[in-house]
């Protein structure tokens, strides 16, 4: 199986503290047009979690995403990301606090006019890595993804699930300390989706990256919760006994507010009225 587990591309700052949380909203809140779209948001994601974020459409969860990757900043509270304060960090500070970052944009976000290998480079190619080194990590990237048949070609010859499978591919390969998926089953079919959430399970459990996930799909959030990659037999299987994986937790929002942050168990066992609605 290819080694995607080790970080080497870029060096780690000396200041990050060992065991603290890689990202930590505290107090956040934006507004658009005097709209408020996020009120008084504060969690933490532990280094090695995976964070599923669900609610309804429009309850602020892309804008969430954004404000993690420092493409927003939060009319009030603070954001930090690698123990670093995002929410003042000037523009050329935040460029090389994402090459830390992996993103998987809702629609891919892939360049036509390039080859998947080269989309999947884009980012080694920016930071001037040699061209047979490079191209190594390409096919590393995409055997874990599990289409290297397809490095010769273009986007708009790929399907839907093929190119969000590019877009992981891409994200994975500078060998991030922190992944972000926007909705990485968003518009693909049932049977798609499940390959997605799979890659999902598999980036997480064999290289245990920091990561937080939108889905719309419940079914895809559970999946990913309750089912392990299994190395022996490089396929995706149920946690026995009706498992759960402890290193996934959920984080629920609704009309702009937190509603739940917790554990999957603590998740399925709620009381509150407005969320076993949700999640029925």
């Amino acid at each position: 199986m290819p080694d995607l587990i080790s970080s080497d591309v870029l060096e780690r700052p000396q200041a990050e503290e060992a065991g603290a949380p890689v990202v930590v909203f505290d107090d956040v809140s934006i507004s658009f047009d005097e709209k408020p779209v996020l009120e008084n948001i504060s969690f933490s994601v532990a280094r090695g979690e995976t964070r599923i974020i669900l609610g309804p459409a429009g309850g602020g969860k892309s804008v969430l995403m954004k404000l993690a990757n420092g493409l927003l900043r939060p009319d009030s509270g603070t954001i930090q990301v690698f123990g670093e304060d995002i929410t003042t960090m000037r523009e050329v500070d935040l460029f090389k606090l994402r090459a830390r970052i992996g993103m998987v944009f809702q629609e891919s976000a892939l360049f036509d006019s390039l080859s998947v290998e080269d989309n999947v480079a884009y980012r080694l190619h920016e930071e001037g890595m040699p061209e047979e080194e490079a191209h190594a990590r390409v096919v590393e990237a995409l055997q874990f993804v599990e289409l290297e048949q397809a490095i010769a070609k273009f986007p708009p010859e790929l399907s839907g699930g093929m190119r969000r499978r590019v877009s992981i591919a891409r994200a994975i390969i500078t060998k991030p300390d922190l992944i972000l998926y926007d909705s990485p089953t968003a518009g693909l079919d049932p049977i798609t989706s499940t390959t997605i959430v799979e890659l999902v399970i598999k980036q997480r459990d064999v290289s245990h990256t920091t990561s937080l996930m939108i889905t719309h799909r419940l079914q895809d959030a559970f999946l990913l919760a309750m089912h392990r990659f299994d190395e022996k037999t490089g396929k995706i299987e149920p946690i026995p006994n009706g498992g759960i994986d402890d290193s996934t937790k959920f984080l629920v929002l609704n009309e702009g507010r937190i509603v739940f942050d917790g554990t999957t168990l603590e998740l399925v066992r709620t009381d509150d009225a407005w969320l076993k609605e949700y999640l029925a």
